[in-house]
């Protein structure tokens, strides 16, 4: 199982925190990335958006990054600040 974190004005788009995937083998990020557009249609046009930082087990990821049985991956809205 694949934990999926949203962080910020993600979880308000999300309506939700938190989103578990059962995945049977590894998954390329951009794919599970379809499956949250899919299940979250109001994230689409942020997830590829280049602002939108992704983490897996707490340590940003690349964009060809493979996610595992046991990850937790988070995404994070852009974020500003001094």
């Amino acid at each position: 199982m694949v934990t999926v974190r949203f962080f910020a004005m993600l979880k308000g788009l999300a309506k939700t925190e938190i989103k578990e995937y059962d995945i049977s083998s590894p998954l390329p990020l951009d794919e599970l990335k379809s499956l949250i557009k899919r299940d979250f249609p109001a994230l689409k046009g942020l997830l590829d958006s280049r602002s939108v930082l992704v983490s897996i087990n707490q340590e940003f990821a690349e964009k060809d990054a493979v996610v595992k049985d046991g990850d937790e991956v988070g995404f994070l809205p852009p974020f500003s600040g001094g």
